[in-house]
């Protein structure tokens, strides 16, 4: 019952990781998926020192590996059958929540390495699942969006008040179709809290960026 966590450092995967302990399964390591310059995480456009930062504070391993889109998935599968020897571990999880095809690819990848896919979250309610990762006290900020949101949302913490906003918007209040990514700064399973600033927004195909760097 031990897993790998597959880590954005958002707070989807975040509150899957929570979701498998109370299930009764273990955590034993963190992987990441950098982009192909490894400087920042895929998607998320999260540095190396913040993840380890998140790592430290589950007192937990991370392994990182770069890839682009087009090798993401043969790279993902080598990386599990070589943790899969460093690490007591049978199961995998994973933050997603209704999408199919990424739900199939998680269990293939797993079955790849001869683990087990766990998705906590599957076919949970978007809006109520938000709700409660707020109320499980998981502090997370956005720290990339789309163009529909915009820069200024940049670093706003996920509150109610947020997902209220967010859905007057007509934006649906998980970002799950990609509007927007976070980054989980607290949580009660945390050893502390990760304290972190922005210096400076990028904009990248269409998409913005915050420069998130751990407070000196």
């Amino acid at each position: 019952m031990k897993f790998l966590c597959s880590w954005s450092g958002g707070k989807d995967s975040c509150y899957a990781f929570y979701k498998a302990m109370k299930l009764g399964y273990r955590p034993t390591v963190l992987l990441n998926v950098m982009n192909e310059f490894g400087d920042r995480s895929r998607s998320h456009g999260i540095t190396k020192e913040v993840l380890e930062a998140q790592a430290k504070a589950l007192n937990l391993p991370i392994h990182f590996f770069s890839s682009t889109w087009a090798d993401y998935e043969s790279k993902y599968i080598k990386q599990l059958q070589t943790l899969v020897t460093k690490y007591p571990i049978s199961h995998t999880v994973f933050g997603d929540i209704d999408i199919e095809s990424h739900r199939a690819w998680e269990e293939k990848v797993s079955q790849a390495a001869n683990l087990e896919a766990v998705l906590p979250l599957w076919q949970g309610d978007r809006k109520a699942l938000v709700l409660e990762i707020i109320d499980a006290r998981i502090e997370a900020i956005i720290v990339s969006c789309n163009q529909a949101l915009g820069p200024d949302f940049l670093g706003r913490s996920i509150t109610r008040e947020l997902v209220d906003e967010l859905e007057h918007m007509g934006i649906d209040a998980c970002g799950e179709n990609g509007e927007f990514h976070t980054l989980v700064v607290n949580a009660p399973f945390f050893k502390a809290k990760v304290s972190v600033e922005m210096q400076g927004v990028a904009e990248m195909s269409n998409y913005n960026f915050a420069n998130v760097v751990l407070k000196a």
